[in-house]
């Protein structure tokens, strides 16, 4: 091999590099089914050249891939998307964007581990393809937030109504989003966060509240 001649290697572009800044990074997941928005969402919203797996498809999914409302689709992720938004100077989220057909499903277990949390994009055409999603997180213990991808034929519902066809309690963020827009993907990724941070409240309180117990006893003790 004439390695002269062969390209040179340069390495990632500046834009890509993880920001001098940044002290800490959460793993997110985007989730849903097949061709409900995720490897838009990751692209539109990433600040770094998004990976992507898509492969195209062909005749072989025919029978097997349910493209309802997908029927343009002429790609489709067969692995992972993965990307990466700054949401502060110190915090980074990388975004893995999961393959939406079921017989890919074996690959979420992998992108799962050490994810803090999750976004579940649904097509209000399709609501039956989020129950086992939905699931999935559920059983894994995983928290999520539910963002209803703006599709243009797409019927739309009360909140009340999305929720309890779903079975979701109360709460759990349901938010409208358009997976193609970079400000409204980042709105779902900021709901994200803040639900997250509201599940750390209670024990900070517990916890807060054990201590004032326990020095309000020592007090009483020192006293007698």
């Amino acid at each position: 091999m004439d390695f002269k001649s062969s390209d040179t290697i340069t390495g990632p572009r500046a834009e890509d590099h993880l920001p001098h800044t940044a002290t800490a990074a959460v793993k997110i997941v985007i989730v849903g089914g097949f061709g409900v928005g995720k490897t838009t969402m990751v692209g539109a919203v990433s600040e770094i050249k998004p990976l992507t797996t898509e492969e195209t498809m062909t005749q072989a999914g025919i029978g097997i891939d349910d493209n309802y409302g997908s029927e343009t689709k002429t790609a489709t992720t067969v692995a992972m998307d993965f990307g990466r938004i700054s949401i502060t100077e110190q915090l980074v989220l990388y975004l893995f964007g999961t393959p939406g057909q079921e017989r890919f499903w074996f690959l979420w277990n992998g992108l799962f581990e050490g994810a803090l949390g999750a976004v579940v994009l649904i097509d209000t055409r399709r609501l039956e393809v989020s129950f086992d999603v939905i699931g999935r997180l559920e059983e894994r213990g995983v928290p999520f937030v539910v963002a209803m991808n703006d599709f243009p034929d797409a019927p739309t519902y009360p909140m009340e109504d999305l929720r309890a066809a779903l079975d979701l309690s109360e709460e759990i963020p349901i938010v409208k989003c358009d997976a193609r827009r970079r400000a409204s993907s980042r709105d779902v990724l900021m709901t994200l966060m803040r639900f997250l941070h509201s599940l750390t409240m209670p024990s900070a309180s517990a916890a807060s509240s054990a201590s004032a117990a326990s020095s309000s006893s020592s007090a009483s003790s020192s006293r007698t």
